[in-house]
């Protein structure tokens, strides 16, 4: 098990809900079932999941079970305190840099993670584990997925630095398995295409549909291998690149604001008298 680091206050807050709000099996509404918070280490900083879980309250349907965020699986594995993208990184670090244990922690409390040597080696085999998926060899993955009747198909790649290889991702979104994992070279479509086919032979069950991060690589696999089926993009990476613009037009807005309330550190630090006829200053203030 992946020894817990010890968590500092989260920089970033993400809030997640499934896409799908009917039942896959008897069309009957999911509704929201609860809220399960996750804080997660990642290269960009601790993140904190807000997970919106949902499940078919319809009596005597067979799928009577949670559905959690389909973008949970695109940033963090079950049961996971780090996210991929340190896993992808302690990878490349040490396959493609030959770095050492103790080397790879360095780095990653250099970029402000923190972590121990213990779990650099756990994730490194994570990272092992991740290219050794193989679906068509795996009878527990294939009856899982026999058994939900269909796959809705999450593809991400995971880049940690410019020039390191790019860790493939691609999973099922309804069960949260991994169904293949493989770390190239480059971002081509044609090499994404041939790990969508392979998994396109493999899958014992029809794909429903497909979620990305709307990548221009991933959009021209899925239309060569996927012709027919609904692809969507990722909501939180969609509706982050349509804020970009309005992030843009505010700046002059934030710059002015700024000016705006610049005083208000001196009045703060100006001492106040208090009815007892005494002066109250603010904290570490001499």
């Amino acid at each position: 098990m992946v020894k817990t680091a010890k968590s500092g206050e989260p920089t970033i807050t993400r809030h997640l809900t499934p896409e799908r709000t009917d039942c896959p099996h008897c069309g009957g509404p999911m509704r929201a079932d609860y809220a399960n918070p996750r804080t997660v280490h990642t290269l960009a900083g601790i993140t904190h999941l807000h997970l919106t879980v949902r499940r078919c309250h319809q009596y005597g349907c067979v799928a009577h079970r949670r559905v959690p965020p389909e973008a949970e699986g695109a940033s963090v594995l079950p049961r996971h305190e780090f996210g991929l993208d340190v896993i992808a990184l302690i990878g490349a670090l040490r396959y493609t840099e030959h770095r050492s244990i103790p080397e790879i922690r360095a780095h990653l409390v250099g970029r402000g993670v923190t972590i121990v040597e213990r779990t650099v080696t756990n994730l490194l085999d994570r990272y092992d584990e991740l290219l050794a998926v193989a679906l068509a060899d795996d009878r527990r993955l294939r009856t899982i997925l026999g058994r939900q009747g269909r796959i809705l198909l999450g593809a991400d790649g995971l880049q940690p630095d410019v020039g390191h290889e790019v860790l493939w991702v691609i999973r099922d979104c309804l069960s949260g398995e991994l169904l293949l994992a493989e770390s190239l070279l480059s971002a081509r479509h044609q090499d994404l295409g041939e790990l969508l086919a392979a998994v396109k032979a493999a899958c014992p069950v029809p794909v429903a549909g497909i979620v990305s991060d709307g990548q221009t690589s991933i959009r021209k696999a899925v239309a060569a291998v996927f012709p027919d089926t609904p692809y969507q993009r990722c909501p939180f990476h969609f509706l982050r690149e349509a804020a970009r613009p309005i992030d843009e037009a505010d700046r002059h807005a934030k710059k002015e604001l700024k000016k705006t309330v610049r005083g208000i550190r001196g009045i703060e630090r100006t001492p106040r008298p208090t009815r007892f006829g005494g002066i109250v200053r603010p904290f570490g203030v001499p």
